[in-house]
């Protein structure tokens, strides 16, 4: 498991092993206000991004202390993600979005006149055989455009929401896709690349939220979600048996079948609420309105639920993966330490290192002010070569760039 923290003078990269230790492998305070840190899973590749050169992507190699290329673009940069098994480096913009070769940081594709997007709201799948992009199709609303990152082409279009998008995830197999819109009350989760909806959970009816994050557990068993508010919510995707009868029958299984019964005589708005399925297993967090980023992992051979905040704090809870109900709080470490120059964090990404199931991150970036403006969708088939448009002008350090070399970017031990 594998922690990247961007904050005011510069980032850090943590291991962690087991619950009660948390292990800095890299510090670097040579780039001031880092908002964006992506590491290549567990390798020495990290890429930086921060507020000074907000438009310039720079790709280094940690364990050298070199730098070895960089990116410009016409505008800020929003988000990056990389996917090692597909070769592929993504660059979100506004109203753009960038798609790189990774093994040699060619541009492959420029997908222009995306609907706009300030926060650079994207999602990359890490699975060799289901490289899929996915990125907001309307500013308006919650549709879904899927990309194939391998062939270059859409897949589909998805009517996720009736709002705009507030979050979105692949799982780790990327046959499934999980979203959830600015209202916030309720997360779907689609089959990838048919997009036909697979599950419905609702968070809460009382209140709209921020969702900030969502994750699956590496076997897709799970989801959970964060928020602003003081509640981690855990979701378990079962599909329920055409009978509706269990096992062993139970009170909550009698007032489901009630509802089910009832819902036929009620509008449609109402019985679909009753229909949604609800947390399987909650948090409640020792700090509210504070940004977070949440995940689900194996360490130490139990599932856990870790959440990272804004303000440098990092709370694992364990999971039971039976009864569901209360996680319990079992560590929380600092980020910074005693270092008073790393507070006030602005970005934390959790990421699970390759083990029985790859990889999958949750991120949280720095939003950015302006109004926003809409757009046509669509994209240039011509690689960016379009009138009006800057294409990225690029640097690379002296020698060949292989960045998928194993021997040149290993994985990094702890010792």
């Amino acid at each position: 498991m594998s922690l990247a923290v961007g904050t005011k003078t510069g980032y850090r990269l943590f291991s962690v092993t087991s619950v009660d230790k948390l292990d800095c492998i890299h510090e670097s305070t040579e780039t001031p206000d880092v908002y964006i840190v992506e590491r290549l899973f567990s390798s020495s590749l990290v890429v930086v991004v921060s507020e000074s050169m907000p438009r310039r992507m720079n790709v280094y190699h940690f364990k050298k202390g070199t730098e070895i290329c960089n990116y410009s673009y016409s505008s800020n940069i929003l988000a990056v993600r990389l996917n090692r098994q597909m070769n592929v480096c993504l660059c979100s913009l506004i109203e753009s979005i960038y798609i790189h070769n990774i093994k040699d940081m060619k541009l492959l594709k420029t997908l222009l006149n995306t609907p706009s997007n300030p926060s650079g709201l994207c999602a990359l799948s890490i699975n060799h055989c289901n490289s899929f992009l996915a990125y907001p199709g309307s500013d308006t609303n919650g549709e879904i455009i899927v990309y194939d990152a391998n062939n270059l082409s859409t897949v589909t279009m998805i009517p996720a929401h009736d709002s705009p998008l507030a979050a979105i995830t692949f799982s780790a197999s990327g046959t499934k896709l999980a979203s959830a819109s600015e209202r916030g009350t309720v997360i779907r989760v689609f089959s990838i690349p048919e997009g036909l909806r697979l599950f419905e959970f609702r968070r809460g009816m009382k209140r709209y939220v921020n969702i900030s994050s969502l994750s699956f557990s590496p076997d897709a068993q799970f989801l959970c979600a964060s928020s602003n508010t003081e509640t981690v919510h855990i979701f378990k995707l079962e599909q329920h048996s055409p009978s509706g009868e269990e096992d062993a029958p139970s009170w909550s299984a009698y007032v489901g079948k009630m509802f089910t019964a009832a819902s036929s005589y009620l509008p449609a708005q109402v019985s679909g609420m009753m229909s949604q399925d609800r947390a399987f297993a909650t948090v409640r967090l020792q700090m509210v309105g504070q940004k977070n980023v949440c995940t689900l992992a194996i360490i130490q051979k139990l599932p856990r639920l870790l959440v990272a905040s804004s303000d440098g704090q990092l709370f694992i809870y364990n999971i039971d993966p039976q009864d569901g109900g209360e996680c319990t709080l079992v560590q929380k470490h600092r980020l910074f330490g005693s270092d008073k120059d790393w507070e006030g964090t602005e970005k934390c990404e959790l990421t699970e290192p390759p083990q029985a199931c790859q990889t999958y991150a949750a991120t949280v970036a720095i939003p950015t002010s302006g109004p926003v403006t809409a757009t046509l969708t669509g994209y240039s088939e011509d690689g960016g070569a379009k009138k009006g448009e800057v294409i990225p002008e690029h640097e690379f350090a002296a020698g060949p760039v292989c960045l998928d070399d194993e021997t040149e970017f290993p994985p990094v031990s702890i010792r």
